[in-house]
């Protein structure tokens, strides 16, 4: 029987992101996909233009019929949220569903590049920061890491023990395993994915050379794939570096698309997950 996961993240209109790019992945890798939209956005931010609307209400009536339906998942992962109560409705969910043996895995999607997005404030970086708490695996990228962990964000990159020093603080908070995306070692020109794996007890790093080519939904790619393969057996290193792999190739036969503002057509390329 496949196992059974629950994908709770945005969903747009029109572009592959959040929703719209891991449902293709995920079932690609032959799982049984359960979605709760925290929002519905008319197409993808990079447009300029868009209009969100905020589905907390839904999300309680379905997890109330879900509840009354009796189903129940594997594991659920968590990225875009909304809104404060959406925030503390997700956590107390994410909780009872570890209780039962599910497995938690938590995107805080809430910044890049040294700033947190329109609209997150430090209230927000509170309540995620309860949220992970309750995960067995976080993906920030290094901006949201730093948040997490009230430390300061460093424009040329920090040295590999205060990357480990940020992890352990993570740790601290209840996060499991950790693995910090868009991380860049000071003195090193190339970035680098690193992290901490709770089952094996020890601390890792990828290392990667960035593509200078843009598309909105790659972390949601790299999320569903790193997802699929843990749940799968895979070992933290190695579900993290097959996912790595994944994105570049998207990145690299989608390259010359037109319009990147819709992100990658992940269909015409899901052979490389095989």
């Amino acid at each position: 029987m496949s196992k059974k996961l629950l994908l709770i993240n945005d969903i747009a209109g029109y572009g592959k992101v959040a929703l719209s790019a891991m449902i293709p992945v995920l079932s690609h890798m032959k799982y049984e996909t359960y979605n709760l939209p925290t929002a519905v956005v008319s197409n993808t931010l990079d447009y300029g233009k868009f209009d969100i609307l905020d589905t907390t209400e839904y999300m309680k009536n379905t997890l109330k019929v879900w509840g009354e339906l009796g189903f129940d998942f594997d594991a659920v992962s968590t990225g875009f949220i909304v809104s404060k109560e959406q925030t503390e409705l997700v956590t107390e969910f994410c909780r009872e569903k570890a209780k039962n043996g599910a497995v938690i895995f938590t995107d805080p999607i809430m910044g890049d590049d040294g700033s947190l997005y329109n609209g997150i404030t430090e209230a927000t970086v509170a309540l995620m920061r309860e949220l992970i708490g309750v995960a067995d695996y976080i993906v920030p990228n290094y901006t949201e890491a730093v948040y997490l962990a009230e430390k300061e964000y460093q424009q040329d990159g920090a040295t590999e023990e205060a990357f480990h020093e940020i992890i352990d603080i993570l740790r601290g908070l209840g996060a499991k395993s950790v693995v910090i995306t868009s991380a860049k070692i000071k003195g090193n020109d190339r970035k680098c994915v690193i992290g901490y794996d709770h089952k094996a007890e020890e601390y890792f790093k990828i290392e990667f050379d960035e593509i200078p080519v843009r598309f909105p939904g790659t972390g949601d790619i790299f999320s569903a794939v790193f997802m699929g393969r843990i749940m799968d057996g895979e070992s933290l290193c190695h579900a993290t570096e097959t996912a790595m792999n994944v994105v570049r190739y998207m990145i690299e036969k989608n390259a010359d698309n037109v319009d990147k503002y819709k992100g990658i057509p992940i269909e015409t390329c899901l052979e490389v997950i095989g």
